[in-house]
């Protein structure tokens, strides 16, 4: 897991000038594990920060992926989530009864994907679907 002691210091090391919204939209990040959206980050912040708007959001969170320190997440074909980068690869499974968002561990050493030898793989993903543990007991 990445450890930051120093959010300010991390976002200039980054190439990013540290304004309060920016370090308050990546604290949000940092802490928390649901892969938020935008709506979501605007909604738990908007309240500390009353001249935040969407756009501000949208355009930090955009900033912070073209320095890589944080990714979008593609749920389904209109949902849009993010998390901080992390080298550690993993997939994630959303539960279509809760709409929980799971980090899975995906060993990547144990994959055979001959198929794709001769290419150049830019970014991985893997996405699941279906009933998590918990929604599977309920019902």
């Amino acid at each position: 897991m990445l450890l930051i002691d120093n959010i300010e210091k991390y976002l200039r090391d980054h190439g990013i000038s540290p304004s309060y919204q920016r370090k308050r939209i990546f604290e949000y990040l940092y802490n928390s594990k649901e892969h938020p959206s935008v709506n979501e980050i605007y909604s738990v912040l908007i309240d500390e920060i009353p001249t935040l708007s969407k756009t501000t959001v949208y355009n930090t969170l955009n900033l912070f992926i073209e320095k890589r320190i944080v990714e979008a997440i593609i749920i389904d074909e209109n949902e849009l989530r993010y998390q901080i980068l992390d080298v550690k690869k993993h997939g994630h499974f959303k539960c279509e009864s809760c709409h929980t968002l799971y980090d899975i561990k995906i060993d990547l050493d144990s994959l055979n994907i001959d198929s794709l030898k001769d290419f150049d793989i830019h970014e991985q993903s893997f996405y699941f679907k279906g009933i998590c543990k918990k929604c599977k007991k309920i019902n």
